[in-house]
């Protein structure tokens, strides 16, 4: 016969390991909670420190290197337009620093003909822009709107001219102190399109506006000097018609075939 094969049925008490399974979870995600939070902090003072880093050279690079123009006058047509937006070379003249009268030099002196940016002497919360005609040593003279420079006649292709009458204004009595010899001041009465002979003085500067008879520039407010000078217009990096009526100009008509180019 066979027997019967008795016992109870046994079962299997849990592990050491089995036994702590949720506490150890938990543990788990605690410890994760408190890298998070000590993550926090840092990721903070990291994002904070990036935002001063970027402003620092921000600042750097617009003080000392290169700066933004828009043109909002018509007095450079048609080498520049209202709505061009230029870049300028800063570092090419030199940067004065801020809040001081310590200069930078630049890489470079201003040229005949360079365009530039600058500080005008008549008001002190202007900047514009204007061509170089003269510098120190040069003698320079407009007859009948042509300008001479030394002696010589000058081809100005670049120059735009109106069908205006000539305007003299008192302002411009500066020129006095600055006629050749042969001039007698007493009588020396000049006008936008006729005056000089002038000799410019050494470390002074002479601007004009392309658009002659629509620029008020050098022939009314006088000379530069040396410190005033901002930086070089280099290239136009977007252009619109800023004399537009339109809603949103800048995006509607925008100077597409301007876009690029070279100041000259």
């Amino acid at each position: 016969m066979a027997r019967k094969r008795g016992g109870k049925q046994r079962t299997q008490k849990p592990q050491n390991g089995d036994a702590g399974a949720e506490p150890a979870s938990e543990n788990r995600k605690k410890r994760k909670k408190r890298k998070k939070g000590d993550e926090q902090p840092d990721s903070l003072v990291e994002w904070v420190k990036s935002i001063a880093i970027a402003v620092v050279l921000f600042l750097f690079l617009r003080t000392f290197i290169v700066q933004t123009f828009i043109i909002t006058s018509g007095s450079m047509e048609e080498t520049l337009l209202v709505g061009d937006m230029l870049v300028v070379n800063r570092l090419a003249l030199g940067s004065r620093i801020p809040g001081t009268s310590l200069r930078i030099p630049g890489y470079s002196s201003p040229d005949f003909g360079d365009v530039i940016v600058f500080d005008p002497p008549h008001d002190d919360t202007l900047k514009l822009i204007k061509r170089l005609v003269g510098m120190g040593g040069d003698t320079l003279e407009m007859r009948s709107r042509v300008l001479y420079r030394n002696g010589t006649a000058l081809d100005e292709p670049y120059v735009t001219h109106h069908n205006e009458p000539d305007d003299r204004d008192y302002v411009m009595d500066w020129q006095r102190d600055h006629l050749t010899s042969d001039v007698n001041r007493a009588t020396y009465s000049p006008s936008r399109d006729d005056w000089g002979p002038l000799v410019i003085p050494e470390d002074r500067y002479f601007m004009l506006g392309d658009n002659r008879e629509r620029s008020y520039d050098s022939r009314y407010w006088g000379l530069l000097e040396r410190w005033r000078l901002e930086g070089r217009a280099v290239f136009i990096y977007y252009a619109y018609n800023g004399e537009s009526y339109r809603p949103f100009p800048w995006l509607r008509e925008v100077r597409w075939g301007r876009v690029g180019d070279r100041v000259r």
